[in-house]
């Protein structure tokens, strides 16, 4: 019979006993044991469950790992996926299931349980208000379970969630990991098991990968995850060690024949990529970042999972709630970009990923090496990231022009007694409460001025706009002057493509647009800056995201029919990251679909949607075969 751990058991009491619960836990130490608890419980009651994840990997990974566990109950919807879209079970992103929380409540009826995965990400600065308001409106019959990192405001946020919904709310801690973690320091080019010994240091060598992933070959510590923060350099330190063999004669026999067998599931056969891969692969090397091809990254997924996989170097996405541990993990550095700027990884982000090491049940502890670099990084600056008190959540509330038109077709003006409920105001002070007011009321002036308001009402516009989360006032615009109307297939996805695109600094702009295409970029364009001297004197910000054409020639010829690997000439983006943004496409033009256009136009974007979601675009494809 299996045994849970003391957290894992008092979380799974006050489950049974009807109460909403969260979980601050280590990464590793089993938070997925109580969310599985949940969703056996409401299948054995007959009732629904929502589990939300804040990546599409990670939903991806959770509809595979709890369909073999629950096979057709577990449906998944992810704005560019919908499988068994009405299973009691249902994973989703949780921008997902906010639209649903504002939009279409009276789907979720059938619901009883809500679990937010990584619900720590509530202060991620892109994205935490999307949490955030996936709490507020949470209808009122759902109970909460959920799950986070450590976070020392536990508490508090628990208290937030009382005070909205007036009922209780357990908090469940554990501080213990299962698999303790021992600590290295890569400094010198020599391996220090105490960060006051390197002043000591009479060698001052720079540090190398060889040196130190030879070290942990010979101290018995493979397989390890080594986290850059990088793509390229992910790639480069992989090619790095392609003098080393990791693998007995019998492994790399094995591990080819996996390897062979998972490109040809997965049509993989002829990619460069691939084949590029496999070189590393043979070795018990490999490589693992977000620029890869989704089925590619999902194939050295699969042969990590294996342990043939010896050394795999890969970005921070790897250890975001993706199941993927290994007996020791690598930090290249402890400097990373968040946003806007360079700075030091976050306490909370470090355990994030350093959680990785030890793997329950084989590990009697877990190793984690830090290369230091004191031109870089500081001593008292590693010792702050690795033992420092881990980051409080802080709210990131910044409600969306959609979210102020769902609010304002129910509340109308009284929409601004919504504020109060948020955690934006439970945590701050009044001048700070003030300006968010400010901003809402900025936002909501801007939508009457923009004619999605008229008479304390929507208007058509209005409620198009309400329907496109994001590039809210961009899309209405072209949708009030008639332009989407007269667009056809290409020219829709197209902008589609341009509206989520961000571009890289420097990155290359194509040639040869089609007339088409021109048109449209001159009239967004001309939108956007006309929204923009709009928001600047209204002091809204950020300001709504400005239409980058970059992948708009790559889109031309997706359409017209060209292979995947021939359009990645017409664009200096990543492969993987190209699939992205075509996904991300999909999902923008099933949101314009939903909204209310004519059936001349819903058709359209039905027959686009046909000729995006092809070959290696069609992310069902992908976890229907896999």
């Amino acid at each position: 019979m299996f045994v849970y751990d003391r957290f894992q058991q008092e979380a799974i009491d006050y489950i049974n006993e009807g109460h909403s619960v969260i979980v601050s836990a280590p990464t590793g130490a089993g938070k997925t044991a109580i969310a599985e608890h949940v969703i056996e419980k409401c299948i054995s009651e007959r009732k629904g469950v929502i589990y939300t994840a804040p990546i599409k990997a990670l939903s991806n990974q959770k509809y595979r790992d709890f369909q073999k566990k629950y096979q057709d109950t577990i449906g998944i919807l992810t704005g560019d996926v919908s499988i068994n879209a009405d299973a009691p079970v249902l994973i989703m992103t949780t921008e997902i299931f906010r639209n649903k929380v504002l939009d279409k409540p009276e789907e979720l009826g059938r619901y009883s349980w809500i679990i937010f995965d990584e619900v720590h990400y509530i202060d991620n600065p892109e994205r935490g208000t999307v949490w955030e308001e996936s709490l507020i409106f949470l209808p009122s019959h759902m109970n909460v379970l959920a799950l986070s990192a450590t976070i020392p405001n536990i508490e508090q946020f628990a208290k937030w969630i009382e005070s909205i919904h007036k009922k209780s709310v357990k908090v469940v801690i554990e501080n213990h990991r299962p698999v303790p973690l021992h600590f290295f320091y890569q400094c010198h080019n020599q391996i220090f098991d105490n960060l006051n010994n390197i002043r000591r240091a009479r060698s001052y060598k720079a540090n190398t990968t060889n040196a130190i992933i030879k070290h942990v070959r010979d101290q018995d510590e493979l397989p390890c995850i080594y986290f850059v923060f990088g793509r390229k350099r992910a790639e480069y330190l992989a090619d790095e060690l392609y003098n080393y063999n990791f693998l007995t004669a019998h492994e790399t026999a094995e591990i080819t024949n996996m390897y062979d067998d998972l490109l040809e599931r997965f049509d993989l056969k002829n990619e460069k990529s691939a084949v590029r891969m496999q070189a590393l692969v043979e070795r018990g090397i490999a490589f693992h970042h977000a620029g890869m091809l989704p089925t590619l990254k999902e194939v050295v997924e699969r042969l990590f999972t294996s342990r043939l996989l010896k050394v795999i170097f890969t970005t921070e996405t790897f250890a975001l709630g993706i199941n993927m541990p290994s007996r020791s993990v690598i930090f290249d550095e402890l400097r990373k970009f968040y946003g806007t700027y360079i700075r030091n990884l976050k306490t909370r982000d470090f355990y994030q990923m350093a959680g990785r090491a030890g793997r329950r049940g084989i590990d009697a502890e877990g190793f984690v090496y830090t290369r230091v670099n004191l031109g870089r990084t500081r001593i008292d600056e590693v010792r702050t990231v690795i033992f420092g008190k881990p980051e409080d959540v802080r709210s990131q509330f910044n409600a969306s022009y959609a979210t102020i038109l769902n609010l304002y077709e129910k509340y109308q003006e009284e929409l601004f007694k919504i504020y109060p409920l948020s955690l934006h105001f439970y945590q701050t002070k009044a001048h700070q409460q003030r300006e968010a007011t400010r901003l809402m009321g900025a936002k909501l002036k801007l939508l009457k001025e923009f004619g999605c308001i008229e008479e304390g009402a929507l208007t058509m516009k209005g409620k198009f706009a309400k329907a496109v989360y994001g590039y809210e006032l961009l899309l209405a615009e072209l949708y009030g002057q008639g332009v989407f109307e007269t667009l056809d297939e290409i020219t829709l996805a197209v902008i589609a493509v341009s509206v989520v695109f961000e571009p890289r600094k420097n990155q290359q702009f194509p040639s040869g647009l089609s007339k088409n295409t021109q048109e449209i970029k001159r009239i967004s364009e001309e939108i956007y800056f006309e929204t923009r001297r709009k928001e600047t004197k209204a002091k809204v910000y950020p300001f709504s995201k400005m239409p980058y054409f970059h992948l708009a020639k790559a889109m031309e010829c997706w359409m017209n029919g060209m292979k995947f690997q021939k359009i990645l000439q017409f664009t200096d983006t990543d492969e993987g990251e190209l699939i992205r943004y075509f996904r991300m496409a999909v999902q923008v033009l099933r949101e314009i679909k939903d909204a209310p256009i004519s059936p001349e136009l819903k058709n359209r974007i039905t027959q686009a949607l046909h000729y995006i979601s092809r070959d290696v675009i069609d992310a069902e494809k992908q976890l229907r075969e896999g």
